[in-house]
């Protein structure tokens, strides 16, 4: 069922405002930090109509905020895992740096418009880890696409981008958004060298339910082949600590045969 009927009422299971889609679409750009704490996905660095074609080079990736990432090849080599998940910071850093007071953003609370997504997003410590270009990143917290506020009425044009044809539709069997975006001078993506969206118009998707951009996909002709796609496979599960260290010091694999030398 579409999150909003043709009668253009709200449709309680979907959650989504009906009277303005732009607007809801830039509140789910801006809900990802309170949507989810770990994330199990793979992705794809290249974008696709419908699937990734078979053979397309992906990496599956382990996600627990703040900052704990791991990345595994199809084959179950690790390509990339933090090990520094734990380490403090010294009183240098802490009497040197305003950043360092501020707080994970789970533990603030934003201003929440309808249907319970993000209206305004307060100061935090935001940032979420990356590897490859800072799509990766940014895909996870599409916050580029909104801004943390509404643009001001008389200022229409300070939104990043202007937003067009809001449908929702499903992705890897999950409920999305989806939105044809064009970039505005007032647009400053996370990372300039791999922004989300380049100029002219690009196709963006979001997964309703954690607020991460699944898929982009540039429409105009020169740059057709530029975009992502991200398959959400687990929400919220339970990660260890050991799983983001590049060797385990605490946990015994079980799936090692234990030997038991016995006294004849």
């Amino acid at each position: 069922m579409s999150a909003w009927d043709s009668r253009r009422r709200p449709d309680p299971a979907g959650g989504a405002s009906p009277s303005d889609p732009p607007a809801m679409f830039r509140s789910l750009c801006r809900s990802s930090p309170w949507k989810w704490q770990s994330l199990r996905f793979e992705y794809w660095d290249e974008p696709f109509d419908a699937a990734p074609a078979p053979g397309a080079s992906l990496v599956r990736a382990w996600l627990r905020r703040p900052g704990a990432l791991r990345l595994e090849s199809p084959e179950g080599l690790v390509l990339h895992s933090t090990t520094g998940i734990n380490d403090s910071r010294d009183g240098l850093y802490v009497s040197s740096t305003r950043k360092s007071w501020l707080l994970p953003p789970h533990l603030v609370s934003p201003v929440y418009g309808a249907a319970g997504l993000v209206k305004r997003r307060p100061e935090a410590a935001y940032g979420e880890p990356g590897f490859g270009n800072g799509r990766f990143s940014a895909a996870l917290d599409p916050v580029e696409l909104a801004g943390s506020a509404p643009a001001p009425l008389e200022f229409p044009g300070s939104n990043p981008v202007l937003v067009e044809d809001v449908r929702t539709l499903d992705h890897e069997g999950r409920p999305a958004v989806e939105a044809v975006v064009v970039p505005t001078p007032a647009y400053q993506p996370w990372d300039p060298a791999a922004p989300l969206c380049l100029a002219g118009r690009t196709l963006i998707r979001v997964d309703l339910g954690t607020g991460v951009c699944v898929a982009s996909r540039s429409l105009e002709h020169d740059t057709g082949g530029y975009g992502h796609w991200l398959r959400i496979l687990g929400v919220d599960e339970y990660m260890l600590d050991d799983l983001f260290l590049a060797e385990s010091m605490n946990l015994t694999d079980v799936r090692r045969h234990i030997s038991w030398d016995v006294p004849a």
